[in-house]
């Protein structure tokens, strides 16, 4: 029997039976007095100006309600791009300081570049759980290596290894929105629809979103709730039902040098910038708009239209989310922000893309084809993109774009509405703030502590500062620490109302960088450089950048892209020369697929084909923009190496006959040649042939020299054997399963060829 005595206070005292033992029943957490139920909306390269409420004349009047319910700060930075400011706001640190100084893409080896949020850096998820909140993850998480997000995970960086309970959404930089790649909870799933039966991603999250809500209110609806909502949007591919789209076109006709005045007066009407802004010149390489030729207009105000229709269309699923929060009677307790990870996107380059894939893979999308296709632009076949100017537009009256530290790539909306908490009405906040402080302002409101551990962890100190206080006050003091910014060799910092920015070069040496400097206070647009009237201070202000990099890990310096990216595939496949996959296997992920970008290769599946025929996928990696696809189809074996949608097919001289077989596909490369130089890139090692060959029991049954290959990307959707999940690579309806046995595929890889850094970064960056 225990000692009566040794029993701790609010321990159960066990004796030998119940008559002399006491229960116990620890207290369950309760919510704070006064603390909210939290909805952080998150939307993907959005720019300073789209949301209406902040100047444009795109429709998002859900937006726009909350806006008039609340508050919108004209001040708020984030890091100029996705992956470095979803740390920032999941753990209110700078993100060098978590291991996240640029991309979840790839691990560079050094503290600040680990891919990865350090478990020194708890998440708001992690802190808040202790005190009873429900933590629900939908949408866009890219915070894991993409490395990590297969089947067998590991999955402690996943949503549900940082503090929250469910997820639902995606786990890389972006998705088709009508054909997704999909993660419930640690389990990737297919999507519940496709775009014949009407499906759309961002509806898909608002579903979910609302049936986590109504569970939540079903099981705990005491309990406060967390619900992290990510959206897709307004990320490429620019995806959106096709009535919306053509609705813009002639609203966005005139072009973009007339959009930004006309958002630039709006701004001014509306107070979102000072009566005396004006626009900066327009950014490097992007021409007037009355320069351009007719196709051309028509073409780039097209893309345009599938922008503004997938925001206004993500717009209409908060609606009914907020609509679900009133009918629930939830809505008056419940926080709403509504912000941007980054500015908006250079990527879609000078003249834009309808299907980006083709050119990513040195297969040219030229005018001629991009007007053929223009109708297309927004559907389950394209992968499309804005060319620059309007990239320049949307972060109206602001420099440059996403990657880059000038306020185009860092200056975003951010809104929050509390019925109960927020008593201004559509008023404005100008002072500076940043994605680190929102955690630390979350937790002020929520009236939680930052812990001192986290799963037995010691945690590093919050570096964010909470501005809770200007909910209410306009006149609050504003942020004391200086906060620095870096993105791929790119600096900045600012500091008590002023700003000292770099642009970098890539390619050029970091100490010819030219800074600049500006008094943000004063010049909101950053039109008036005053580091030649004020070398002192820029100075100081550059020491304070070195001071501060070193605190927070941002060095080394590293302005590569491409080589990264290469050198984390070389490192995490290393010399693994063979993937096999057994029937039954569910989906892979593009970044821990077989890569089979410049080498030889081949593909076998042993297969069962019954008496009387079968059909069907055996394996395809891609979706309808590019990959490859081996399949039965009409008795014949066939193989599609789909390039930017060039189908180059290859097909069986013969049917194969029923019984057991080993059917292959073998790539054979030639040596590596240099093209021509190439618009960006310069001259590019390619392979100077590509023989393709179909075997059944090692026979040749067919043989085709391919036009184009995989020099830069084979897809960024995943792998499937059996089946082609839901967009199809070739010429069969999804998801095409296959009706004989299949017993296993097995890929064999040769050597792989050189493969061009400066390619694959123009391609993995536009993933971002």
């Amino acid at each position: 029997m225990a000692n009566p005595g040794s029993v701790p206070s609010g321990a159960p005292r066990i004796g030998r039976t119940i008559a002399d033992s006491t229960p116990h029943w620890p207290a369950a957490p309760q919510r704070p007095a006064g603390a909210p139920n939290i909805l952080l909306v998150l939307f993907d390269d959005v720019g300073f100006s789209d949301f209406g409420c902040y100047g444009s004349g795109i429709r998002t009047p859900h937006i726009d309600a909350l806006a008039a319910q609340g508050l919108r700060y004209t001040g708020f930075h984030t890091t100029a791009m996705c992956s470095t400011t979803r740390a920032a706001l999941l753990t209110g640190r700078n993100h060098h300081a978590v291991g996240m100084g640029c991309l979840a893409n790839f691990d560079s080896g050094f503290p600040g570049y680990r891919g990865k949020i350090s478990p020194a850096a708890g998440t708001l998820a992690e802190m808040l759980r202790p005190h009873g909140w429900r933590n629900y993850m939908v949408g866009k998480w890219h915070v894991t290596p993409l490395t990590q997000t297969g089947p067998a995970g590991p999955f402690d960086g996943w949503p549900l290894g940082r503090g929250f309970d469910r997820y639902y959404g995606f786990m890389d930089a972006e998705t088709d929105q009508y054909a997704p790649e999909l993660v419930r909870d640690n389990t990737h799933v297919d999507a519940p629809g496709t775009f014949a039966s009407g499906y759309h991603l961002s509806a898909d999250l608002v579903d979910e979103s609302i049936r986590m809500l109504a569970d939540h209110r079903a099981d705990a609806p005491d309990a406060p709730w967390l619900l992290w909502l990510a959206f897709g949007a307004c990320h490429a591919p620019h995806q959106a039902p096709v009535a919306l789209i053509r609705a813009y076109d002639d609203q966005f006709a005139h072009g973009w040098d007339v959009e930004r005045e006309q958002r630039l007066a709006r701004q001014k009407a509306l107070g979102i910038v000072p009566q005396d802004t004006e626009l900066p010149p327009r950014n490097d390489g992007v021409p007037p708009w009355n320069t351009l030729e007719e196709p051309q207009r028509r073409l780039f105000t097209r893309l345009q239209s599938a922008y503004a229709a997938m925001l206004e269309h993500a717009d209409a699923q908060i609606g009914r989310l907020m609509q679900y929060l009133q009918d629930s009677g939830v809505a008056d307790d419940t926080l709403v922000l509504v912000l941007s990870d980054n500015g908006a996107s250079q990527e879609g380059g000078p003249l834009g893309f309808v299907n980006a894939m083709g050119p990513y893979n040195l297969k040219p999308e030229d005018m001629v084809e991009k007007l053929r296709r223009i109708d297309d632009i927004g559907g389950p076949d394209t992968h499309s993109n804005f060319p620059h100017g309007w990239a320049m537009a949307a972060n109206t009256p602001l420099k440059r774009y996403k990657q880059n530290t000038h306020g185009g790539g860092i200056r975003d909306p951010l809104v929050l509405a509390w019925p109960k908490g927020i008593a201004a009405r559509g008023e404005l906040r100008h002072p500076f703030c940043h994605a680190s402080d929102l955690l630390p302002t979350l937790l002020h409101l929520c009236g939680v502590a930052p812990p001192e551990q986290v799963g037995g962890v010691d945690q590093l100190p919050i570096t964010g500062e909470s501005f809770r206080a200007s909910l209410a006050n306009a006149q609050a003091p504003a942020r004391t620490r200086p906060q620095y910014f870096e993105m791929f060799g790119h600096r900045g910092l600012w500091h008590d109302g002023w700003k000292a920015v770099a642009f970098h070069p890539p390619g050029t040496p970091f100490d010819a960088d030219r800074w600049e400097l500006y008094h943000l206070a004063q010049d909101f647009a950053e039109n008036h450089d005053l580091a030649g009237q004020q070398p002192e201070r820029l100075a100081a202000m550059q020491a304070l950048w070195w001071r501060e990099a070193e605190r927070h890990q941002v060095l080394p310096l590293d302005e590569r892209f491409g080589a990264r990216f290469a050198e984390n595939a070389r490192r995490v496949q290393g010399a693994r020369s063979q993937f096999v996959f057994h029937a039954g296997m569910g989906h892979l992920p593009t970044d821990v697929a077989p890569d089979v970008r410049a080498r030889g290769y081949t593909i076998e599946a042993e297969v069962l084909l019954p008496e009387g025929g079968c059909e069907g996928v055996l394996i395809a990696h891609g979706d309808a923009t590019s990959g490859y696809s081996l399949y039965l189809q009409g008795g014949h074996l066939v193989h599609d190496l789909n390039v930017g949608g060039l189908h180059q097919i290859l097909r069986s001289s013969g049917p194969v006959p029923a019984g057991r077989h080993r059917l292959a596909f073998r790539m054979q490369l030639g040596p590596m040649v240099l093209t021509p130089p190439l618009p960006n890139v310069g001259r590019v090692p390619v392979p100077s042939s590509r023989r393709g060959t179909l075997l059944v029991d090692d026979a040749p049954v067919g043989e085709i020299q391919f036009r184009a290959g995989f020099n830069t990307l084979i897809s960024w959707s995943g792998l499937d054997i059996g089946r082609d999940r839901a967009s199809p690579v070739s010429h069969y309806v999804a998801p095409f399963g296959f009706s004989g046995r299949l017993f296993k595929v097995t890929v064999r890889l040769q050597p792989q060829q050189e493969l061009d850094g400066a390619a694959i970064g123009n391609a993995e960056m536009a993933r971002q």
